[in-house]
């Protein structure tokens, strides 16, 4: 039996844990032994099925920010702080660790008596996910980013989640051109969406026909805000009663401890007041899973705002349940959205979105239409059993 352990910053509900967790499912039903580390896991925030997992916890009492400032060094202590703890402290066997978003414990991992095996998961470069408006921001980066390269080289495998993210890890880490990382899309766990959909239970209005969805954490690189401004778009070009049947949800992750989901949950409050959209949009916090399939089930499509987005797994959940995807054609959705059969690629506009959720209006047909498509779509490219067949096979070539 191989013995794997899994890093990971927070096991919140993200796309990023959402890999981990399908990883480790994944891995357990080839066999292999799974524990997940982390810093921090609340398990009335996370995906259920980690409580089927077993979670150690270790270093929630670091900081996460100090005042408000350094967050990405405060991530990478208290990431080498559970590896130091896993080597040193725990006592626990392993033969291979999977880590992502944070490299920085590679180093540590090193240091056991028996040097074990280590894949590591790009998502996406840490360092092109901040911004650097001043030169101070930039000084306090740059040892950071340069550490970031120098341990992602010190992984024994590196694998990306598309070809979009394998073409920015060779632009971005440039020392590390010799190596080649495999691309390892992130799977669907089809049986968390293989339930009958509950109604809706007063989510939306009962009298509405047409539901657009958008699902994203809410933060600022996910520009929600185009999501209303192509509902204002919309609402200039349809009749009066076919507005008043129209309704736009706003799902996101949300947790109280991070500072831009407040703030950003409030920005799209007060904009959706300024454009006198509020009997029309639903905002939702922190939703289940229940909630999200009953959501996608009833939705005339999903409206996937974010531009260059790594890869992004809402717009395979959404096409696994019949549900067509409008999304901004560039990074990720690219690869997993067929244009004009499982969905629209559109430039990030407020016209080019109205454009399609105009479609899905007038023509009645396309949502169904899509939908099918876009569910053999999923079975085919982004199964759990092709998933779990290529991660398992690169567990074992490290332990031969």
């Amino acid at each position: 039996m191989v013995n794997v352990v899994f890093l990971h910053p927070d096991l919140g509900i993200g796309g990023a844990e959402r890999l981990v967790v399908d990883a480790a499912l994944a891995l357990r039903s080839r066999g292999c032994a799974v524990q997940l580390w982390t810093a921090h896991y609340d398990p009335q925030h996370c995906f259920s099925e980690t409580r089927e997992l077993p979670v150690v916890c270790v270093g929630d009492w670091l900081p996460t920010s100090i005042c408000g400032y350094f967050h990405a060094l405060c991530a990478y202590l208290r990431m080498v702080y559970v590896a130091l703890y896993l080597v040193f402290l725990s006592g626990v066997e392993f033969d291979v660790v999977f880590c992502d978003q944070v490299s920085a414990c590679i180093p540590v991992l090193r240091l056991t008596r028996r040097q074990k095996k280590v894949l590591f998961y790009c998502h996406f470069p840490d360092q092109l996910l901040t911004q650097r408006r001043s030169a101070l921001k930039r000084l306090y980066r740059a040892p950071i980013d340069r550490l970031e390269e120098f341990t992602t080289g010190m992984a024994d495998r590196v694998v990306v989640n598309s070809r979009f993210t394998a073409s920015v890890f060779h632009s971005t880490f440039r020392s590390l051109s010799g190596l080649q990382p495999d691309i390892l899309y992130p799977s669907l766990n089809t049986a968390v969406f293989d339930t009958d959909p509950e109604p809706l239970s007063g989510m939306v209005p009962e009298d509405r026909s047409w539901l657009f969805l958008s699902i994203n954490r809410y933060e600022r690189k996910k520009n929600l805000p185009l999501a209303l401004e192509a509902l204002q778009e919309l609402r200039g070009r349809l009749a009066e009663g076919q507005w008043q049947r129209v309704q736009l949800v706003i799902a996101g992750g949300y947790d109280e401890r991070v500072q831009e989901n407040v703030e950003h949950y409030g920005e799209l409050k007060a904009q959706c007041a300024r454009l006198e959209l509020q009997d029309h949009v639903t905002f939702l916090r922190s939703f289940s899973d229940h909630q999200k399939i009953s959501l996608l089930h009833h939705s005339a499509c999903v409206l996937y705002t974010p531009s260059n987005e790594h890869f992004g797994i809402v717009p395979v959940e959404a096409m696994y349940l019949r549900c067509p995807v409008v999304a901004v054609r560039s990074g990720g959705p690219l690869e997993s959205v067929a244009e004009g059969e499982t969905g629209f690629l559109c430039e990030p506009s407020a016209a080019a979105f109205a454009d399609a959720m105009e479609r899905f209006v007038r023509e009645p047909s396309l949502r169904q239409e899509m939908g099918e498509a876009g569910r053999q779509r999923v079975l085919q490219k982004f199964s759990l059993e092709a998933f779990a067949d290529q991660l398992y096979t690169y567990i074992l070539a490290l332990t031969q």
